[in-house]
């Protein structure tokens, strides 16, 4: 079995991941729609055989050890691949996700202006948040090429595994990868400042120690930058607290109202052209979100962010709210994606904006037939125009 005949595929349908698994023939996702070919079905020997071909023989020991493996692949006619090897009902299955060799720009994700600006923040922390696939790994390199290419410094990257590379622009780059230039995320980050950064990425926080590094640097004057798996704002700071127990909490609270600079939590929205379209709530330090973080009150920042809209901030129904008015996105997935879809349709119908008479008739028949003044706008501006905030 040919691996490159399989990523060639890959990348000529244009597709983000391909899994291959035991008695299944090779599945491609193609802008978020898996889709299975009609090639044989695998077996667990040949998948076995694939995986030792991708791995070396440190790799290997550490897989038959540990039972999973992050590694990536870089072909010169086809590009970079981040591969994840694993074992499920004792065969082997194997993930891969093609990593684009052009680091694509700010503009060119359509990401909102404001992004640019975060990426030039002098110091503190921020976190890129989302599910898997939602595209914060792309958004993230745009970030760190913008600040590369206006911006002298040293910039540091801990990632497992490396996925853009980026090249020395202004600023000098230095990219560590777990598992072969360090050997874990701890080991690296106890180093880092010794390399006097400027701004250091952290691939993924994934433990206490990694996250207690994280504001550490930011306390100290750097910009850190890292993601977690969490779905919003509040998911985040909520998943940072679970990783200190209860007699930490009033610190780190305090310590992320005055570190914590933007969470931007990140979604893919399939759009009417077929692909999907980005859309990014954007979270900032104003001085409200500042307080209730330090209040531990993270159930409001939410309402903080409708309020912080001229600050630069962004609810995930106000950028739904704008795709489906410049007519990006349906009204069904602006609902399906919506944190209260009935709030959104019912801004859309002051706006008198043209809904789909199918989904509204659905959304009548959710809402019980109430109608508009059943319900109240929490916040929301509607210009087009996210205003950039200066630091």
């Amino acid at each position: 079995m040919d691996v490159r005949s399989l990523l060639k595929v890959m990348v000529d349908r244009e597709a983000s991941d391909l899994y291959l698994t035991v008695d299944a023939s090779p599945i491609y996702r193609i802008h978020g729609a898996t889709q299975p070919t009609d090639a044989p079905l695998f077996t667990n020997e040949q998948l076995e055989a694939l995986a030792l071909t991708l791995m070396r023989g440190q790799q290997r020991g550490e897989f038959e050890e540990k039972m999973e493996m992050n590694l990536a692949l870089y072909y010169k006619e086809l590009g970079r691949f981040r591969v994840n090897i694993f074992r499920q009902r004792g065969n082997v299955g194997l993930v891969f996700r093609h990593i684009k060799a052009e680091i694509q720009t700010v503009e060119q994700l359509e990401l909102p202006p404001i992004i640019k600006d975060i990426a030039m923040t002098k110091r503190g922390l921020v976190l890129v948040v989302g599910a898997t696939g939602s595209g914060k790994s792309t958004s993230l390199a745009a970030m760190i090429d913008h600040r590369n290419t206006v911006h002298q410094g040293h910039i540091i990257t801990v990632e497992d595994p490396i996925e853009f590379v980026h090249q020395h622009k202004k600023s000098i780059i230095t990219q560590r990868e777990v598992g072969f230039d360090t050997l874990t995320f701890q080991n690296a980050l106890k180093n880092t400042l010794r390399q006097a950064p400027d701004v250091i990425l952290i691939g993924e926080v994934r433990d206490t120690e990694t996250m207690e590094a994280a504001i550490t640097f930011a306390e100290t004057g750097h910009l850190c930058i890292g993601t977690l798996h969490s779905n919003n704002a509040n998911q985040a700071i909520e998943r940072i607290m679970n990783f200190f127990p209860v007699e930490r909490h009033a610190q780190i609270y305090l310590q992320l109202s005055l570190n914590l600079r933007a969470i931007i939590s990140q979604r893919l929205i399939p759009s009417l052209d077929g692909k999907r379209v980005p859309a990014l709530e954007i979270m900032l330090d104003t001085p409200r979100v500042k307080d209730l973080i330090k209040k531990a009150e993270v159930d409001t920042l939410k309402e903080a962010m409708e309020q912080g809209i001229d600050e630069g901030c962004q609810t995930f129904d106000h950028v739904l709210f704008q795709l489906y008015k410049t007519n990006k996105i349906s009204l069904e997935q602006a609902l399906i994606n919506a944190d209260s879809a009935n709030n959104l349709r019912l801004k859309i119908k002051l706006e008198g904006l043209k809904g789909d008479d199918a989904v509204n008739a659905l959304l009548d028949k959710q809402m019980g037939g109430q109608g508009a003044d059943a319900f109240k706008i929490q916040g929301g501006a509607s210009g087009n125009v996210t205003p950039i905030r200066k630091r």
